[in-house]
């Protein structure tokens, strides 16, 4: 026991540096007693260090009223007895880090403004928040090392705050916060960005500062996430409301369509109906349905005459009973309906609000309410919602401000704010409160507005209030829609308190987001650069259980190293300048950390999609970029293999393979692409009925091991890739020595009165039905696949694969390029004919192998020299041989051939390359009709399964 005592001893001297990294901070330790220069910083656990670089505790800058632009900037260690402003700071006991006053005091004899009140003052080295420009709505940035400001969006009542952070010897950082007291001014008055001090005039500002490790979004979400901007005590949120279950589906909500009663996609007065579910099927086709439909029927009619607010209500055409059965559409489309409250109306019919809100929401069945004009909900009005029905969610007009948060969990970003700041900090002070951009359809394309949305990981409201349908409103709409799928398949990530803001890139004007959930990270990427981007971005840590998928492409996301690192390769599409600075300006991307849990593998030629997955709930496979208005199908995670053309038909070039778990939450995807016009085979094998004996005219072909090499005809129709790329094995099977002859065939049409449906060129070398003198023992031709197949069944065999013929003839051997062997030429009477089978000067003259393109059409059997060694015959140059194969490259379908014919044209290379053929050699036959493609060359053999 002694010796681990001592152990821990040890191990505490040694790694005691790591645990007080953890403490608070304590005190701040000045140069002097002025409390000016900022030297070292003494932590909860007695240690003292020293600051890398001394700094002022804070700065200032003072103007004249209207002259923004010529401000003058003062810092607490250099202030000279002829400075307008005397600045001096108290620091008071505290139990979460260190508090302080600053107490500003117009010394001048004019009237100044004071603004961006900023702890240890503006650094190049440092990250920090503080006003820049002049702008009357807008101008609080944030300044991080290397990149340009970014204008960030912060609560209401902290416009004014300033925020920085310092670097200790230790490698920990101090970060501090500066906030207005606005019941503090004395001989002044309150603007949004500065406090106006008359002589004499005096204003307070709270001043917060503790200590943190990491990135400096650590120390951002320190002051905004754990501390909430010091807007409630630290500890002390009541996050009773965010616990119910009954309100939680707020927060994965991303779509909210908010319409006047007056709106035609609400009602048509001229046809006197209601036009909402024409409005429903709508967003269910194009954008996955809305999460919320809201009518507004009072402002700004209200007031025209006696009725308030629920007056206007009841007197909907059809009144409460139909606006409940719209209520109860919505319902059942998973959607949800909210109505609006106006609390400022007083003066209308005298009717108790809260009571006239509570019974509203009751009769109608209401899910939401909307406060016009306030960005706060009330302990009144909460009980009055749960008083109609529980579940009903109080929407502000505003955006709450973190005190406000505890009595209300869903808000807006106003769009008051034109030109909406990119990154809207209030995500990273309650990620599970829900935001929606509020963005108004009508007047601009808005494609901005929708990607920050999605870079900011919230909801959008469509603002229908105002009029104006344009014609670019359904490419709006779509675009929309690519976002909103994003944004509900990943939702659990947008709602996570360890989201990262802006992490570091390589370029600047492109932004990325991370949000990390469970196994899987979701970065969202906003660009601002016209010309687009594809180089590297991020970094990334890289796994081998895990890899990175760009779910705005929906392609596997390219790795690069950079200087020893992984970077993601962002992919990002261009826009036009002429959209910079306007609602429509840059681009999005979407890229996804997934652990491995999809396992799949795609024959090309073959078309086979294998697929399962070890978790999950369901598997979901796209034909294409999946889209609301895309074609999927859904499937079990249980190992299965299925035919893409089967499933999906034509669809070519890309399938998206998703596994989602029992909350629809996607958690990891496969992409598979291929070259469009890729051959993809369509035809199956319909196995026969086996046989253990080897009938008459057959021969057995063994089991064995095939490499497939292969030689091409002419290639404008690229042919489809091989079935196999590698030694594959082969089941034993029966095949017919000779090709199919006419005098089998007429036995089967005897047999069975086979009459094909198209009749076009069908056995059109027999005459009045019956085979000519002569021609009973040579292969049946003018047939169609359909025609062979029909023959097949009846003889209980079947068509061979490409790959089974090929074996077959090659006799296992994948350099055998002849049926009687590799090298062996055709020769006679000193004729010589290489392998290229070129046969000039060989017209008319019998061969010992086989026809050689001399056009006769002849009877099998002819060239017993030319049998294989496993004794089949008339291989090659006796008639094309169909095979069991047949493919659709998405314009063309046709079937593979194999052998070559008795017949060659000549003159022209052109031509399909007649003639006796190799046995690697591959033709196709293209699909018109049956009539179409009977022809005077094409036969068929059969083979059959046996009992292996």
């Amino acid at each position: 026991m002694s010796k681990f005592i001592s152990a821990l001893i040890v191990f505490f001297i040694l790694f005691s540096p790591y645990f007080t990294h953890a403490q608070q901070l304590q005190k701040l330790n000045f140069e002097t007693d002025k409390n000016e220069q900022l030297i070292q910083v003494t932590d909860s656990n007695g240690n003292t260090i020293y600051l890398k670089e001394a700094t002022s505790i804070f700065s200032y800058e003072v103007c004249f009223p209207g002259q923004l632009d010529q401000k003058h900037l003062y810092f607490a260690d250099n202030q000279t007895d002829d400075s307008p402003v005397a600045a001096q700071i108290d620091f008071l006991d505290y139990e979460y880090g260190v508090i302080g006053t600053i107490t500003f005091q117009n010394t001048s004899k004019d009237t100044l403004w004071l603004t961006n009140v900023l702890p240890f003052g503006p650094n190049e080295k440092s990250v920090f928040i503080t006003g820049k420009g002049d702008h009357g709505l807008s101008r609080t940035y944030l300044f991080r090392p290397g990149y340009e400001p970014v204008n960030v969006i912060i609560p209401d009542n902290a416009w004014e705050l300033g925020y920085n952070e310092r670097v200790l010897e230790d490698g920990r950082k101090i970060c501090a916060l500066s906030r207005r007291d606005r019941e503090s001014i004395e001989k002044g008055s309150r603007r949004r960005f500065e406090t106006v001090l008359f002589p004499n005039g005096s204003v307070d500002y709270s001043f917060y500062a503790d200590l943190y490790e990491g990135d400096w979004q650590e120390g951002l979400r320190l002051m905004f996430q754990d501390r909430m901007l010091y807007d409630v005590e630290p500890g002390t949120f009541n996050n009773t409301l965010f616990e119910r279950n009954d309100l939680a589906w707020i927060r994965h909500s991303y779509l909210n369509q908010a319409m006047m009663a007056w709106d035609h996609n609400f009602y048509d007065s001229e046809a006197e109906k209601y036009t909402l579910p024409d409005f429903i099927e709508m967003n269910n086709t194009i954008l996955g349905g809305a999460e919320i439909f809201g009518l507004w029927p009072t402002w700004p009619t209200l007031g025209l005459d006696q009725r308030n607010q629920w007056d206007l209500f009841r007197t909907m055409p059809g009144g409460i009973e139909k606006l409940k059965s719209l209520a109860t559409l919505t319902h059942q489309n998973n959607s949800h309906f909210f109505i609006a409250f106006n609390p400022w109306d007083t003066s209308t019919r005298n009717e108790d609000p809260y009571e006239g809100m509570s019974q509203m929401v009751k009769e109608i069945d209401a899910d939401g309410v909307v406060l016009d004009c306030s960005g706060a909900s009330s302990e009144q009005l909460r009980n009055a919602a749960d008083k109609g029905k529980k579940g009903v969610v109080m929407y502000s007009e505003g955006m709450a401000v973190p005190k406000d948060m505890q009595g209300i969990v869903s808000g807006r970003v106003h769009n008051a704010l034109y030109y909406c700041p990119m990154l809207n900090l209030n995500k990273l002070i309650k990620p599970d409160f829900a935001i929606f951009r509020v963005v108004e359809v009508g007047k601009e394309r808005i494609k901005r507005e929708y990607n920050l949305s999605l870079f900011n990981g919230y909801g959008t409201e469509n603002n229908l209030y105002s009029p104006g349908r344009p014609y670019w409103l359904e490419e709006q709409w779509e675009y929309l829609a690519r976002i909103l799928m994003i944004q509900r398949e990943n939702a659990f990530n947008f709602t996570e308190f360890d989201y990262t803001p802006l992490v570091s890139t390589l370029a600047d004007n492109v932004y990325v987001n991370k949000w990390p959930h469970n196994d899987k990270t979701i970065y969202t990427i906003y660009n601002l650069r016209p010309e687009g981007v594809f180089e590297p971005l991020f970094e990334v840590n890289q796994e081998d259980d895990f890899h990175f998928v760009d779910l705005w492409n929906h392609q596997e996301a390219v790795l690069t190293e950079v200087e020893g690192k992984n970077y993601i390769k962002a992919d990002l599409d261009a826009f036009s300048k002429k959209w910079l600075g306007t609602n429509n300006e840059g681009t999005v991307g979407v890229v996804a950390r997934f652990k491995k849990q999809l396992e799949t593998s795609f024959n090309l030629p073959a078309d086979e999609l294998r697929f399962s997955a070890g978790s999950g709930k369901f598997i979901r496979i796209w034909a294409g970029i999946p889209s609301y208005q895309g074609t999927f199908k859904e499937y079990s995670t249980q190992q299965q293999t299925i035919r893409l053309l089967n499933e999906f038909g034509r669809s070519e070039g890309k399938f998206v393979i998703q596994l989602f778990d029992n909350d629809d939450q996607l958690i990891d995807e496969n992409v598979i692409e291929f070259p469009a016009a890729s051959a993809r085979m369509i035809s199956a094998v319909q196995p026969t009925e086996k046989t253990g004996s080897i009938p008459q005219g057959m021969v057995k072909i063994p089991a064995g091991n095939f490499i497939v090499k292969e030689k091409l005809g002419d290639s404008f129709i690229p042919y489809p890739e091989k079935l196999h790329h590698d030694s594959f094995q082969v089941n034993a099977f029966l095949m017919d020595i000779y090709p199919v002859t006419n005098v089998q065939f007429k036995t089967f049409l005897d047999e069975t009165n086979y009459k094909p449906a198209d009749t076009e060129n069908f056995l059109k070398h027999w005459k009045n039905g019956n085979i000519k003198e002569g021609d009973e023992n040579k292969p049946v031709i003018y047939i169609s696949y359909e025609d062979a197949q029909a023959y097949t069944r009846w003889a209980g065999k079947r068509l061979p694969t490409e790959t089974e013929w090929q074996y077959a003839a090659q006799a296992a051997d994948p350099d055998r390029e002849w049926p009687w062997g590799q090298d062996t030429a055709i020769q006679k009477e000193s004729v010589f004919v290489t392998n290229t089978l070129t046969v000039e000067n060989l017209q008319g003259l019998d061969s010992i192998f086989c026809n050689p393109g001399n056009g006769k059409y002849e009877a099998v059997g002819q060239y017993p020299k030319g049998v294989n060694p496993w004794g089949l015959q008339d291989l090659v140059g006796s008639v094309w041989q169909l095979t069991n194969d047949v493919y659709d490259n998405g314009s063309y379908t046709f079937i593979m051939l194999k052998g070559g014919s008795y017949f060659k044209a000549k003159d022209s290379w052109w031509y399909v390359q007649g003639g006796p053929q190799l046995l690697t050699y591959r033709q196709k036959l293209l699909r018109v009709s049956q009539g179409f493609e009977r022809n005077a060359t094409v036969g068929f053999r059969c083979v059959k399964d046996i009992i292996q």
